[in-house]
């Protein structure tokens, strides 16, 4: 098994702020890219200032997204700054953006002029709704989850529309724009051609809405809220016991067949109002009454063992610490340190064969790459040296 990761070599110059784009390129970083992180003198990416919690770099936001990355320091206003971004540009195999439109046209960098500067040069822009009409409508998850209708499908029937606890839409456009430039640099690896590559939050959203957009589609009817209930399987839901709620995801007749029969209702697969799934969705509220009837004798823990075991998918609902418990507790590293002081991070998912995935380094300082980036740009030879071996690492504050 050797250290080579599948970026090695791929030089990714990061101008984008906040989640969509640093998620994305730390993605990359993840992958073995070299990522140069530039950002605002003074204050650096926004998230910089978001919490708290704080930690001593900056905060527990910035950190979530900005691992294994150098950070530089340009002010773009100041014309000596400019050409060390158009140099870095030229220099790289990605340009990752989210800048308000006509900003970066100012630099000498809108997509245009990057091309011609760097023809083998995979740019990528993230914006909230794209470059047309909506161009110059700022874009934060939290409204395009209102906006792109995520929030009339979440929460409960009688209660307001409520927002996902994560910022799922910036997360779901970052993976897409990640995607994006992958495949963007394995068509350069035939043709020799760069090429702009866009996302947009409103439309990885509307894509990622599956099952729901589909419903729309066929019926003409928008999908309503129903809480922790599926509208086309049941039980797909949390069901109370005696402590608690536990989620159970029943996919098939045979599965509620070995459902009910762990729980002790012999023959319950066989009434006709729940022996197929249709007519378990049409009677639910008599199902679910029945189910529960049961399963308030005891603990969920007890029935989550007794259920697992007939293999029906089914879990207590946990809080994140024991969620990260319960992923160790299977064999899975859900966390990992990144040494030289930084907090701990949510480990990059993918497992490849053949490859030593290398942990990750911590988040940047604000400018902490400064120094060597800039040499590196007046004309030092070489690729930049991995962060861990990085000299400067550590020195540059």
């Amino acid at each position: 098994m050797g250290r080579s990761l599948p970026l090695d070599g791929v030089v990714v110059a990061d101008f984008s702020r906040v989640l969509a784009g640093p998620y994305a390129t730390m993605a990359l970083a993840d992958l073995g890219a070299t990522v140069i992180k530039v950002e605002r003198p003074g204050a650096g990416d926004d998230t910089r200032s978001w919490g708290p919690p704080w930690t001593e770099n900056s905060s527990a936001y910035y950190e979530a997204v900005n691992r294994s990355k150098r950070s530089i320091v340009l002010d773009l206003d100041e014309e000596r700054d400019r050409a060390a971004a158009r140099e870095l540009v030229r220099r790289s195999d990605v340009l990752v953006q989210n800048f308000r439109p006509g900003v970066l046209a100012r630099c000498g960098l809108d997509p245009d002029s990057a091309l011609e500067l760097n023809p083998r040069l995979i740019y990528a822009s993230v914006s909230g709704f794209g470059s047309g009409p909506g161009a110059e409508l700022p874009g934060y998850d939290f409204v395009v989850q209102a906006v792109g209708g995520l929030m009339s499908i979440t929460g409960t029937p009688d209660g307001p529309p409520v927002k996902v606890g994560v910022a799922v839409v910036d997360v779901l456009t970052g993976k897409d724009l990640a995607l994006g430039v992958l495949a963007a640099l394995r068509q350069r690896d035939g043709t020799g051609e760069g090429q702009h590559v866009e996302v947009n939050l409103l439309s990885s959203l509307l894509a990622a809405l599956v099952n729901q957009m589909s419903g729309l589609l066929t019926t003409g009817i928008p999908p309503a809220r129903m809480g922790n209930r599926h509208p086309s399987i049941a039980p797909y839901e949390t069901l109370r016991c005696e402590d608690g709620l536990l989620a159970v995801a029943v996919g098939t007749d045979a599965q509620f067949r070995r459902f009910t029969e762990a729980l002790g209702l012999l023959g319950m697969a066989d009434d006709p109002r729940f022996a197929a799934n249709s007519e378990r969705v049409a009677n639910r509220a008599a199902m679910v009454a029945r189910l529960e009837n049961v399963l308030g004798a005891r603990r969920a823990a007890d029935w989550q063992e007794r259920l697992q075991r007939v293999g029906i998918a089914c879990g207590q609902v946990n809080d994140l610490a024991r969620a990260v418990h319960h992923a160790e507790s299977l064999g899975l590293r859900p966390v990992v340190d990144p040494g030289d002081g930084g907090i701990a991070q949510a480990r990059m998912p993918i497992e490849f064969s053949g490859i030593d995935v290398v942990d990750p380094q911590a988040p940047p300082r604000l400018g902490e790459h400064t120094d060597e980036v800039r040499a590196w740009l007046d004309g030092a030879p070489g690729p930049l040296p991995p962060l861990s071996e990085d000299p400067y690492r550590g020195g540059h504050r």
